[in-house]
C-alpha cells in the first residue's frame, strides 16, 4: 500500500511535516502548467507515456484555466488507466487550480487529491460568447435558434456533471456549488482540506 492510500485524518500540524507523509508527491511523473489546451494535452500524453510502467502516477498542475473539454479528456485518459491497470493516480495542485484545472481535478477521487500550501481553487460556470445571425426562411431560423438552445442546455448538463464529480465524497453539497459558481468561487487550500475536497495540504 502506498502512502497516499492511507486514510488517516490529516492532523493540525505544519505543512512541512505533512509533506513527509507523502514522499511520492515530491517528484510528480507528469507536470503541467499554463493554459489547458491541446498543447497541454500533447505534453500530458508525452509525459504519461514516459512514466514508470508500475506503481502510482502523480500528476501535478498549475493553471489559470482553459478548455474544459481538454481537461475532461485528460481526466478520461487517467480514468481508463485506473480501470484497465488498477494503478493509483494522484493529483497535486500547485499555486492555482482555476476553472478547467478544477474540472481536471474532479476526475480524481477526493482521497487522491492534494494541494500545496497557498494554492487556491477557483470554480465558475462555463462561459459562452456567441453571436447569432438570423437569416433565411422562418422555419430554418427557428431550427437554428433551437440548435443553439440545445447546445447551451447540453453544456449546462456537462457542467453540472463536472460539479457533482468535483464535490463527490466531500462535505460540499452540489447545491452550494451551483449557488457560488456564477460569482467565481475561490477556495483556499486549507479550506479545501477542511471541506473534504482534497485529502491534505503539503
Amino acid at each position: 500500500m502506498t502512502e497516499p492510500t492511507q486514510t488517516a485524518t490529516p492532523q493540525d500540524d505544519s505543512a512541512e511535516s505533512r509533506a513527509q507523509r507523502y514522499p511520492l508527491l515530491s517528484e510528480p511523473h507528469v507536470v503541467l502548467h499554463g493554459t489547458v489546451d491541446h498543447s497541454m494535452y500533447a505534453n500530458f500524453r508525452t509525459q504519461l507515456a514516459a512514466a514508470p510502467e508500475t506503481g502510482p502516477i502523480v500528476v501535478a498542475i498549475s493553471t489559470l484555466g482553459g478548455d474544459p473539454e481538454v481537461a475532461r479528456l485528460m481526466g478520461e485518459e487517467l480514468r481508463l488507466l485506473r480501470e484497465y491497470t488498477s494503478r493509483e493516480t494522484l493529483f497535486l495542485g500547485k499555486v492555482a487550480v482555476y476553472s478547467a484545472g478544477a474540472t481536471f481535478m474532479a476526475s480524481f477521487p477526493v482521497d487522491k487529491r492534494f494541494l500545496t500550501r497557498g494554492t487556491r481553487i477557483m470554480v465558475h460556470e462555463r462561459i459562452l460568447t456567441k453571436t447569432i445571425n438570423l437569416s433565411g426562411p422562418l422555419k430554418s431560423v427557428i431550427a437554428g435558434l433551437q440548435a443553439n438552445l440545445h447546445e447551451i442546455e447540453h453544456s449546462i448538463r456537462i457542467e453540472e456533471e463536472g460539479f457533482r464529480a468535483l464535490v463527490r465524497g466531500s462535505k460540499i453539497p452540489f447545491e452550494d456549488v451551483q449557488q457560488r459558481a456564477p460569482a467565481n468561487w475561490y477556495i483556499e487550500a486549507d479550506e479545501a482540506r477542511d471541506l473534504g475536497l482534497v485529502l491534505d495540504v503539503i
